[in-house]
């Protein structure tokens, strides 16, 4: 029998010893998320010197560079084909821009991923990306970290919550390489991949991050993505009114991209051909519209770096808007492999760029920084992320005020104009539902005391099978109303009214009906039966409930007396509670004379009735 424990053993946290081993685990697997995040970058240098200049070198070049001739316009289409053969021959996990195969794979697969992924998929998205595609590298990089993490964890004894932190501490890290933003990186585990927040999790991840910015360090520097001149002077209250304009036009702008790419992805569903050719069918939009605009070839960086600093004209950004955007859904849409984060840094720039134009209240490059913040936090619904990852990728920090404004608003209209973020809806579409809100467990702030039954039925210790024969005859003669009631379990005390066993309903009827009713009714009790404490959580016993496969357990406290009854019934007073608080509207405060009441008539209150403890009729 399991006794009742004190309220000393509550905790306000689940985390054991093993956050540690966890911990170091993540350290190195943070580590080499730096080095895969560095031979992609690598990798995405190569190919595009092999497209675009026919030269074997590793040097960064944009494929514009290359001028303007017909025959770069089949560079996408070439890429695409070899990434649809290695989709369809080698792993189809390639496919996708990494972010929503990240979260399937953390909620419907429990943190495993298969090893192969975490080779093929950087090589695809190298292929992508060097062939013109319009992406970035940060959605691949965070799948194909979190793949090798994911196989650490399959090859180790470990639970499979700590394989999903395991995999989520690589993806992560793989995020802070690539931007070199270890804060970032750890919020976006949180608001996309985590769908906790949890010592036994955040630690993890935060260490492996930490790890992959070290290192990243050492293989590709310590400066930031994208250099700009800190802002020193104050900010206006004109400007944060601009901002938050900027944040409501760019969660419309978000939704419509949303909606594009989705658009593409049911269009490509439709095409008579198969899967395989999609990517290189992308590609053939992808060569035309970087014929047209050059700088939407590629990951784009530099553009993005040109109207920080500044440098924001008429063409740049129109093209920006218009041919790279559609360069990039049409090509998204095919489901090629490629990453979503650069394009719409890029994209919310060019719309920040507008704004400068129209309210030159901060300098141009502010209203960029602050338009691709915007833009992302409504498109993956990630506002903390998105305005730490802005300062992250500048070293700007006193933009914080108008870039965090401008991000909840985005992300405050986001939430209500699009049912499914960017990174959800394709799961959506395959039946795979998750919310992405966090909120405590209501049955965790709800104890057993507070909703178990105390008006119970007990029995003696020396009662015998014929008093249970007494207990049938009287059920049978009540009739329905009797075999109604909530007790299925029965208890048995001692004269001190310690509990000694239980008996069941079915085992009292099965005892009332033997033929020797001389027998005490303890020969046909469970003497061992499972109990909850008066200070257990609602949550602990709903979870030992689901283990046991037991719908009712009797309370005891610290001395082993029995206090009430606690049923599966029960436990949805705690649901109760909280539907109840997000439902009913009451006003606590009334304003009184002279604001509200008349004078003479004073506002009262008839205090409520009280609640009477259950007294059911014993049985």
């Amino acid at each position: 029998m399991s006794h009742s424990e004190s309220t000393d053993t509550l905790r306000d946290f689940s985390a054991d010893g093993r956050i540690f081993y966890i911990s170091l685990l993540a350290a190195a697997l943070g580590a080499l998320a730096a080095v895969l995040a560095w031979v992609l970058d690598e990798m995405v240098f190569f190919f595009t010197n092999l497209f675009y200049f026919q030269k074997w070198s590793f040097i960064e070049r944009p494929p514009w560079e290359a001028g303007r001739h017909w025959w770069l316009i089949l560079m996408p289409v070439l890429g695409g084909i070899i990434v649809g053969l290695i989709a369809r021959y080698l792993s189809p996990r390639v496919r996708g821009h990494g972010l929503p195969e990240a979260i399937e794979t953390v909620v419907f697969n429990g943190g495993k991923v298969q090893p192969r992924v975490a080779i093929l998929k950087p090589v695809a998205t190298a292929l992508a990306i060097g062939s013109g595609g319009p992406f970035g590298t940060e959605g691949p990089v965070i799948i194909s970290s979190g793949a090798a993490a994911s196989v650490v964890g399959q090859l180790l004894p470990v639970t499979s919550s700590e394989r999903t932190v395991v995999m989520v501490s690589g993806a992560a890290a793989g995020m802070a390489a690539m931007f070199n933003c270890p804060m970032s990186a750890t919020l976006l585990a949180v608001e996309c991949l985590l769908f906790e927040w949890k010592p036994r999790s955040l630690v993890p991840v935060a260490i492996a991050c930490v790890s992959a910015g070290a290192v990243r360090r050492l293989l590709l520097g310590p400066q930031s993505l994208l250099h700009m001149v800190p802002t020193g002077a104050p900010i206006y209250h004109s400007a944060m009114l601009g901002a938050l304009a900027l944040g409501l036009v760019a969660a419309m702008l978000s939704a419509l991209l949303s909606k594009g790419v989705h658009f593409f992805e049911l269009m490509f569903e439709h095409l008579p051909v198969h899967w395989m050719w999609w990517p290189a069918i992308g590609g053939v939009v992808v060569g035309l519209c970087g014929y047209i605009f050059p700088e939407s070839l590629g990951v784009g960086y530099s553009v993005i770096q040109q109207m920080i600093s500044g440098d924001i004209t008429w063409s740049l950004l129109a093209g920006i808007l218009l041919i790279k955007t559609m360069s990039w859904a049409f090509a998204l849409g095919s489901n090629t492999a490629a990453g979503i984060l650069a394009p719409l840094l890029m994209i919310g720039g060019a719309l920040g760029g507008l704004f400068a134009h129209l309210m030159p209240v901060m300098t141009p490059g502010a209203w960029v920084l602050v338009g691709m913040s915007s833009v992302l936090a409504a498109a993956i619904g990630a506002p903390l992320t998105s305005a730490m990852l802005a300062l992250e990728l500048t070293h700007n920090g006193g933009l914080m005020l108008p870039v965090l404004l401008s991000c909840m608003a985005a992300y405050a209209v986001s939430v209500l104009v699009l049912p499914r973020s960017m990174l959800t809806e394709s799961m959506s579409r395959r039946g795979m539902h998750l919310s992405r809100e966090f909120g405590s467990d209501p049955l965790e702030s709800v104890l057993v005391s507070h909703a178990m039954h105390t008006s119970v039925f007990a029995l003696p210790e020396n009662a015998t099978r014929k008093d249970a024969a007494a207990w049938l005859s009287k059920m049978e003669e009540r009739g329905g109303e009797a075999w109604s009631h909530w007790q299925r379990i029965f208890p048995l005390l001692d004269s001190d009214g310690k509990l000694i066993g239980t008996i069941t309903r079915a085992q009292m009827i099965a005892a009332a009906r033997k033929d020797d009713l001389s027998v005490p009714l303890a020969q046909d009790a469970n003497v061992n039966p499972i109990t909850v404490s008066p200070t257990t959580t609602l949550r602990a016993c709903a979870m030992s409930m689901a283990e046991s496969a037991l719908t009712s357990y009797p309370v005891v406290d610290s001395d082993g007396k029995l206090v009430g009854i606690m049923t599966i019934n029960d436990l949805l007073k705690g649901r109760s509670d909280e539907a109840h608080r997000e439902t009913d509207r009451e006003r606590i405060l009334r304003l009184r004379w002279p604001f509200g009441t008349h004078a003479g008539h004073r506002a009262s209150a008839s205090p409520p009735l009280p609640i009477e403890d259950e007294c059911d009729e014993p049985l």
